[in-house]
């Protein structure tokens, strides 16, 4: 059985999309970061808890401060990358819970009303959010640059506060010249999928 994407957009979202480092200067703009948003906001997460928060990094200045933070192998792509984005988990997003979920309004005081829980229930979501946002950067024909190699703790105090954990950096933009590592093997069905 084949899916039912073409497969013009299963390759943009997927088998011919890549992690990008490096980047032309064509802006991304603020339409298309709505774009964006407004696809991916449709993805699912439990009781619809959305918990994903997400800086623009777009001022000279905010590029400094957040290039400071980032493993010396991933400053030279962030200062360059015509948009950066800080995607960061909400540990309060049960506050949202009563329009986010009106069926069900109790949920929010019912699973969520102690902050540890909260914590993983935000970490979880997000990073599935924060998958949806990359396929959306492709969907936009845009190249992400999706990266954990920073300097958490100091992220969060330059631009969250305690109530937000930082997940990832992604740089956006198109991709530039020697934008691509060569492929990475992936893992094949068989080592994957187990049927009980």
């Amino acid at each position: 059985m084949s899916l039912v994407l073409d497969p013009a957009a299963q390759d943009l979202l997927f088998r011919e999309a890549r992690t990008a480092n490096t980047f032309t200067d064509e802006p991304v703009t603020d339409e298309q970061v709505q774009a964006i948003y407004d696809l991916v906001k449709f993805g699912p997460t439990a009781f619809n808890q959305s918990p994903l928060r997400v800086v623009l990094v777009r001022s000279a200045e905010g590029r400094e401060r957040l290039v400071q933070h980032m493993a010396e192998g991933n400053r030279p792509k962030t200062a360059t990358a015509p948009l950066v984005a800080i995607l960061a988990a909400d540990n309060e997003f049960h506050e949202e819970l009563p329009a986010l979920l009106p069926h069900f309004p109790q949920a929010k005081d019912m699973f969520f009303a102690e902050r540890p829980v909260r914590e993983s229930a935000a970490g979880l979501n997000a990073a599935l959010q924060a998958a949806y946002f990359i396929i959306g950067v492709r969907a936009a024909g845009l190249a992400a640059g999706p990266m954990t190699g920073y300097d958490a703790a100091g992220v969060q105090k330059e631009f969250l506060d305690d109530d937000h954990a930082p997940l990832m950096v992604v740089n956006i933009g198109k991709p530039g010249e020697d934008a691509w590592f060569p492929r990475s093997p992936r893992l094949s069905f068989d080592e994957v999928i187990t049927t009980v």
